[in-house]
């Protein structure tokens, strides 16, 4: 396993101190890969575009994210930047690696995050488009651009997750393997017609079953604060740490968002009515006229 992490380490010296020009794409191509994005860009132009999709995208999203934190406290995985210095590996010829501020994750590596989520939760606009792009198209290679675009950004984001020292490649292809299936099989199955109580009892059950397995590792003798101590340990600048990417900060974001997803899908401003019809959402007077515009 040594010579695996060895090797990963050798490829992000490689990257870093050959193809210093690439060094502001591969910050972007992070940055959009990012799970938060999922949330704040991704969501809101899919479910502009089509609602189904944008449903299964936040939907897969938070189902993802959560596999991702309980994958990580039961694979544990080093992150090349605390990794480098904790392994005395390098202690006679340090390697020519440095960090960045998207570098100091304090969750564990394994598998990729950006990978396995984004991966996942960009696969039903891809095949959404997939499907646009073949009813419109005869050539082969066009119907294939959806999927290849896909491929193609997914692999960007691995190849910057291992240039900031993020994560090493074993983790990133796990992760790309990860997402892709997770969202092969996810997206047919989005919740679209539950009841709220559905998107309640799986806000909750995402809640308590996370905590269980945190006290169940912890009651073992665990210590899944580990990767917190080694990245506020060796980032070299204490600003650089991401709180926000300790591991019931996804896990806040995930509850919230189920219960979210379940009532903004059971407002009377989500259903669809016919344009003479007033809105059942429209604010009213008191004394039930409509409030003048």
């Amino acid at each position: 396993m040594e010579s695996t992490l060895n090797a990963g380490i050798a490829m992000a010296e490689a990257m870093q101190n050959q193809l210093p020009w690439l060094e502001k794409v591969w910050l972007w191509v992070t940055f959009l890969g990012d799970p938060k994005n999922l949330y704040l860009f991704y969501f809101p132009a899919a479910y502009y575009a089509s609602r189904r999709v944008g449903v299964a995208v936040l939907w897969i999203s938070l189902i993802t994210e959560w596999l991702n934190l309980v994958f990580k406290w039961l694979l544990f995985g080093d992150r090349p930047f605390w990794w480098v210095h904790e392994s005395g590996y390098y202690g006679q010829a340090p390697a020519q690696v440095h960090q960045y501020p998207s570098s100091c994750e304090t969750g564990p590596g394994s598998p990729s995050g950006h990978c396995m989520i984004t991966g996942a939760a960009l696969w039903p606009i891809m095949t959404a488009i997939s499907s646009q792009v073949a009813s419109r198209a005869h050539s082969r290679w066009v119907r294939m651009m959806p999927s290849l675009v896909y491929c193609t950004f997914l692999l960007a984001v691995g190849l910057s997750r291992i240039f900031l020292l993020a994560h090493f490649p074993h983790q990133v292809l796990s992760g790309l393997i990860t997402g892709a299936v997770l969202g092969w099989l996810m997206a047919p199955r989005v919740p679209m017609e539950r009841e709220l109580s559905f998107y309640g009892l799986t806000s909750l059950a995402l809640l308590l079953g996370a905590s269980l397995i945190y006290w169940t590792l912890f009651t073992l003798g665990l210590d899944l604060s580990w990767s917190i101590n080694l990245a506020s340990k060796w980032c070299e600048r204490p600003e650089w740490v991401h709180m926000d990417s300790r591991p019931f900060a996804s896990l806040s974001r995930d509850s919230g968002a189920a219960l979210g997803l379940g009532i903004a899908l059971h407002s009377p401003c989500y259903a669809q009515v016919p344009p003479t019809k007033p809105k059942s959402c429209d604010l009213h007077t008191p004394g039930g006229s409509p409030m003048p515009s």
